[in-house]
């Protein structure tokens, strides 16, 4: 078995499958040729505002879930500080027009990058991200965030009983085995909340820091560049020793 995440290998061995991390793939692409400046003024972002990235998913289902909330924090975060702005990469799996439809009448000023998700990432001091593989793009930037997800109640209620004893949702939180970043799933993902999240971050720059830190280190533990290469150099090597 190859996998990508380390925390992966000792479940394969206790099954007593043979196991290989190689890495995460995205360590190689997760990255922006620009300075943080340089992202704001290619996105059409004012250079001297602190920046909030606003990531609800990519599929519809979750759109409709988070983004409505994310808009409302974005207003309670608006009226709290003065020099904030907020920007949303849209996902190419996603229609403009569905994404415009949330984001116009809440009346909250965002700017709706076409992708770029690295360069939006470049530009932003924090972010608000549905959990799956966007908070590890995110962690890979080492941008400070908030986690939430919501999902039905009754698929919310089957993995409950099925999955147990699982102290983190977020991928960032999985890899580190500890909470770096503030989780707030299901009943916990309300306006208010995602924004006292934010706010705790913003107003206290030794707490940010320190996530900041821990983002960093994110890297050296999903491996380094090459993981792709390393994998096809194991199936390989099992391919040879087969013949």
């Amino acid at each position: 078995m190859i996998v990508v995440f380390p925390f992966e290998v000792p479940l394969y061995e206790k099954a007593g499958v043979d196991v290989r991390f190689v890495g995460h793939p995205l360590t190689d692409v997760v990255s922006s040729v620009y300075s943080r400046d340089e992202a704001r003024l290619s996105l059409g972002l004012a250079k001297n505002k602190r920046t909030i990235a606003l990531m609800p998913g990519s599929r519809r289902s979750e759109v409709a879930n988070l983004l409505p909330d994310m808009l409302q924090a974005a207003r309670l975060l608006g009226s709290r500080y003065a020099d904030l702005q907020f920007v949303l990469p849209l996902a190419h799996t996603l229609d403009p027009a569905l994404v415009r439809s949330y984001v116009e009448p809440s009346g909250v000023p965002v700017h709706i990058a076409d992708g770029r998700v690295y360069d939006v990432l470049q530009a932003s001091d924090a972010a608000i991200v549905a959990s799956g593989t966007a908070t590890l793009e995110t962690g890979l930037m080492a941008v400070p965030m908030v986690i939430v997800y919501r999902i039905s109640a009754l698929t919310y209620y089957i993995l409950t009983k099925l999955v147990r004893g699982l102290a983190h949702v977020g991928l960032v939180n999985i890899v580190a085995g500890q909470r770096i970043v503030p989780e707030l799933i299901q009943h916990d993902v309300t306006p208010q909340k995602v924004a006292d999240a934010i706010a705790d971050m913003l107003d206290d720059p030794a707490r940010f820091g320190r996530i900041k830190n821990d983002l960093l280190k994110l890297r050296a533990q999903l491996g380094a560049a090459g993981a792709s290469a390393r994998a096809a150099a194991v199936v390989m090597e099992n391919i040879k020793g087969g013949t």
